[in-house]
């Protein structure tokens, strides 16, 4: 595969937040899913699982989702960040003006902000999901091999014309999905990744988060 390819897949890939409800060939997603099961893992240990749901179940999720999410009942299997600081926080800072913005939401409108996040809980309206969950024994280096997979997948998909999004929002719930998707007690939920057919033509759709350049986090000696 010429490196420029790679380059434009790297490129071309961005977090998709609206959905037609044109589901996708399914082949493609486990064409995809197959992909990603070349990525290296530490010992090809593997340490991923997965659990997938088509159209009508990716429904009923998101139903269930969005109604638990109502009651706050914020608990993850893997800590979440302790804070945002520095060039982190303005980065994640941008990342959410860029997106309010594209959807017209002024700073200081928190009934819309609080709104768009929502759509978290709706999964955004994807048509599939994919939940991933990692051995609590493997502890960060089990995530860090989920990560390569996660990347793998969205790759995968975008690759075919399939829009997606990676989502913390769902381990910020992990009692429910474990319960949803009978996850065994020695794993732990990840994340999700919802996917679909991309309404290109959505506000949400339309832009993209810059990147530091090599220069502002390569140390070479």
């Amino acid at each position: 595969m010429p490196a420029e390819d790679f380059g434009r897949l790297l490129q071309a890939r961005a977090s998709c937040r609206a959905f037609t409800d044109e589901p996708v060939d399914p082949a493609l997603v486990e064409a995809a899913l197959r992909d990603a099961q070349q990525v290296p893992s530490w010992c090809n240990s593997q340490p991923w699982e997965v659990h997938a749901c088509g159209p009508e179940e990716t429904a009923r999720l998101a139903t269930a989702f969005f109604d638990h999410a109502q009651s706050g009942a914020h608990a993850s299997d893997i800590p979440f960040p302790k804070a945002w600081d520095g060039v982190y926080k303005e980065r994640r800072r941008t990342c959410g003006w860029q997106l309010y913005g594209a959807l017209g939401i002024e700073k200081g409108d928190r009934v819309a902000s609080a709104r768009q996040m929502q759509e978290n809980f709706r999964l955004f309206g994807a048509t599939g999901f994919l939940l991933i969950t990692t051995p609590k024994v493997l502890g960060a280096y089990g995530v860090l091999d989920c990560g390569a997979y996660v990347t793998a997948v969205l790759l995968g998909l975008e690759a075919r014309g399939i829009g997606a999004v990676a989502m913390a929002s769902v381990a910020g719930f992990s009692p429910f999905m474990r319960e949803w998707f009978d996850v065994v007690s020695d794993r732990d939920v990840l994340c999700g990744i919802a996917f679909g057919t991309p309404e290109r033509a959505h506000p949400a759709n339309s832009f993209r988060t810059e990147r530091a350049s090599p220069q502002e986090v390569v140390r070479w000696r």
